[in-house]
């Protein structure tokens, strides 16, 4: 049933590359492959022939064929040489296109709806998708290719030369209690017993290799991110000593690696020890079947050469289980990863097959909000908003205890907050754009991470050097094209004020910012509040904060009133009418 299971999953994998708007190109490339592969089998069994007329040359002592066989050798081996290059370079054309094929389509779907977000909403079922998409998209295309095609070249390699050790294995008279038991290509079916044994024993040795490996990715996974959180995180972690606790930490991590690792390590060597003696039984093992045929002067050495060859090729065709089953136990391993990736995708899209929040488009508003209800993961309502209004070039405050869900709204506001219900109305078709306390700077050029989202000619060079020199980064203008790690060469309030310079480029509707000022001094803060008042007149802005300085730079505030949740979003007060 696993076995099945396991086949149906490969072929939903596979499958839809083939089927792409690439499918030609991939369908000449596994031709190609294929093609050669039974070239390569082709010249097996041209050698297994020439095995015979060589050693029969050589037991005669004749001379002129010992040099001509010699001759039809080199014509073989040359044509073997000439498949085997061309097999590899195609079967690597093939690999790397079909991997960017399928690495573009996981990014695709992992980016689309903000899929990467709500994975993280329900507490990552599908671990590290980093390392599935790097990773486990490579190892899946290679080892399918690698195991396909290998496959395909046992099975033609075990037709062809069952037909040939069949015929030369003829009949043999076994006695069993006094009767004669003639048994036809007794060479034949002494393979296939000796490999179907092999085959069990494998299996029962090397069964737990599959779940093992599934382990050993993901812990790899585990604690590479572990790195790099504290290479993201250095300052901070500098900051308050943590040194220590990373080690230990990190060391934990680790020694679910080196724990996993000695049990592959001890199921390996249990397995190697019956593979290493079933290969080295297998190499004597033909001569030592079609010896007594020999030594009975029924054939002679070239046909002893010839049978042993043709019954060494059935025996590995045979066990191609036995000495693939380590790789074949990895590419079960990735293949469940991938599935179970695409699974938690599945679930986390469900959600936004039917939101519960509706988006309008295009009222008169900036901003309106009815009956919206913002509920926890576990269902618990948290925020309740009956109805709120933003005004064209209006800015509010929204106050409220820390923890209250004042992020959380603007989530649900901008639509990627799944737990919610009832309505957000948008004016125009522009999308709200929200500012955090701490702004995504990407690693790369310096006017691609002041455009984002956008590409960096999205605005000349002169209106990006332009909007840093409105926000007081005049000191970055010059760097514009340079490369560098921005999010540790810019200081927390220097990136702050780079996505402010962002909303200047962008120009939206609605402007949400998230605490977006903390990290300034309280003169800095002023004076961007005021340069978006200015450059950006007809936006609505409402903003989250704590300052209480905060409210001479707003129209009014709103608070999240009430000591336990849901707590409902009320106000509208003017701040003139306050004394502020």
């Amino acid at each position: 049933m696993r076995a099945l299971t396991l086949l149906s999953d490969i072929r939903r994998l596979a499958v839809p590359y083939f089927k792409s708007e690439e499918r030609w190109i991939a369908l000449g490339l596994l031709g190609a492959v294929i093609a050669l592969e039974l070239a390569w089998v082709y010249a097996t069994v041209l050698l297994n022939e020439w095995n015979s007329a060589f050693y029969n040359a050589i037991q005669e002592k004749d001379y002129p064929e010992f040099k001509y066989q010699l001759l039809v050798f080199c014509g073989i081996a040359a044509g073997a040489i000439i498949v085997a290059v061309y097999q590899i370079y195609l079967k690597q054309w093939l690999i790397i296109r079909w991997r960017r094929w399928l690495t573009r389509r996981y990014l695709s779907h992992w980016l689309a709806d903000e899929t990467f977000y709500r994975l993280r909403l329900q507490g990552d079922t599908a671990d590290n998708p980093d390392q599935r998409i790097a990773d486990d998209v490579r190892m899946f295309v290679t080892q399918t290719i690698s195991i396909g095609v290998g496959l395909f070249g046992t099975v033609v390699s075990l037709i062809s030369f069952s037909v040939i050790l069949w015929g030369l294995s003829g009949t043999y008279d076994l006695k069993l209690f006094g009767t004669d038991i003639l048994i036809p290509g007794y060479l034949f079916w002494a393979a296939l017993i000796y490999a179907a044994f092999g085959t069990v024993f494998a299996h029962v040795i090397g069964r737990r290799l599959v779940g093992l490996n599934f382990d050993q990715q993901r812990y790899e996974a585990d604690f590479r991110v572990d790195l790099v959180r504290v290479r993201e995180n250095s300052e901070q972690v500098a900051l308050l000593r943590g040194a220590g606790e990373e080690e230990r930490r990190l060391d934990g991590r680790f020694t679910r690696i080196w724990s996993n690792f000695f049990d592959l390590m001890r199921l390996q060597k249990r397995l190697t020890w019956f593979t290493a003696g079933y290969n080295q039984i297998s190499t004597i093992f033909p001569y030592v079947v079609v010896s007594p045929a020999y030594f009975s002067g029924a054939i002679l050495l070239g046909p002893l050469m010839q049978t042993a060859s043709a019954f060494s090729s059935v025996q590995t065709a045979f066990s191609f289980f036995i000495t693939s089953y380590s790789e074949l136990a990895e590419w079960a391993a990735v293949v469940n990863r991938l599935t179970g990736f695409e699974r938690a995708m599945g679930a986390a899209k469900a959600g936004v097959a039917a939101p519960a929040v509706t988006q309008r488009q295009g009222q008169p508003q900036p901003l309106r909000l009815s009956e919206l209800e913002v509920r926890l993961p576990d269902g618990r309502a948290l925020i309740a908003v009956e109805n709120f209004v933003l005004a064209p070039g209006e800015k509010v405050l929204m106050m409220g205890p820390s923890g209250a869900g004042k992020s959380t709204l603007f989530r649900a506001i901008a639509g990627i907050w799944p737990f919610a219900a009832g309505e957000v109305g948008i004016g125009g078709d522009a999308p709200v754009m929200i500012l955090p306390q701490r702004p995504y700077v990407p690693v790369g050029r310096l006017d691609a991470a002041l455009s984002y989202p956008h590409a960096p000619d999205t605005h000349s060079q002169a209106a990006l050097a332009a909007a840093l020199d409105e926000v007081g980064l005049s000191g970055l203008v010059p760097r514009l094209q340079e490369s560098a790690l921005w999010p540790d060469v810019l200081s927390m309030g220097e990136q702050q004020r780079l996505s402010i310079a962002r909303a200047l480029l962008n120009r939206p509707r609605v402007l949400l910012l998230d605490e977006a000022t903390a990290a300034l001094d309280e003169p800095t803060e002023f004076a961007l509040y005021q340069l978006l008042a200015q450059r950006l007149p007809d936006t609505a802005i409402l903003s989250i904060g704590h300052r209480g300085t905060l409210k001479a730079l707003h129209d009014r505030h709103v608070v999240l009133e009430g000591d336990m949740p849901p707590r409902r979003l009320s106000g509208g007060r003017d701040m003139a009418s306050m004394g502020a």
